[in-house]
């Protein structure tokens, strides 16, 4: 039995060139582009419920929602940062809100159906969008110091890598 790349080559020469190996990096960044997507569609059915929801009626939810007996303290880090949230809410604008939340969601969408469908174009455009998504987080950590942001931004760092390596791995295996 030999070693090396010998069995790589008889992998090769049994299946066609257009068909990749299943490689870990590979099914990272179709895990991690399918949670983006997942994560950008709800953010667009957030953003049009924020659109037609008052604020103030918004407001009355979360205090309705934290009125009953949830499986953890009313006075824990999540209840207190969801009821805030929707104070800031209810005292400024939704719109800027809810249209963020629909283009970012929609975009973040629309990528990921196309990385699914393997457009060339783009990887390329994902990983400038991701980045600027990046910048912006970063900027808005700078402001909120809010760890979320940055573990989203590390998370957006990962997809970036990732679709670099399959964006390099799709255009060798089109180039044979």
């Amino acid at each position: 039995m030999s070693t090396g790349t010998a069995p790589m080559k008889e992998l090769s020469a049994i299946h066609p060139a257009g068909v990749r190996r299943k490689t870990l990096l590979h099914e990272s960044f179709r895990a991690g582009i399918t949670i983006k997507g997942i994560d950008g569609l709800l953010e667009g059915i957030g953003g049009a419920i924020l659109w037609s929801v008052k604020p103030s009626a918004l407001n009355k939810i979360a205090l309705r929602f934290l009125e009953f007996d949830l499986p953890f303290d009313r006075h824990e880090f999540i209840t207190t940062h969801l009821y805030r949230a929707t104070e800031h809410l209810a005292s400024g604008s939704t719109h800027f809100a809810s249209l963020y939340l629909l283009t970012h969601g929609l975009i973040k969408a629309l990528l990921v159906i196309a990385l699914w469908f393997d457009a060339l174009w783009a990887y390329p455009l994902t990983m400038f969008v991701f980045g600027t998504f990046c910048v912006y987080q970063v900027h808005r950590f700078m402001h909120t110091h809010s760890i979320l942001l940055i573990l989203i931004s590390v998370f957006d760092a990962l997809i970036i890598y990732l679709t670099w390596r399959e964006y390099r791995d799709q255009k060798l295996a089109r180039h044979r």
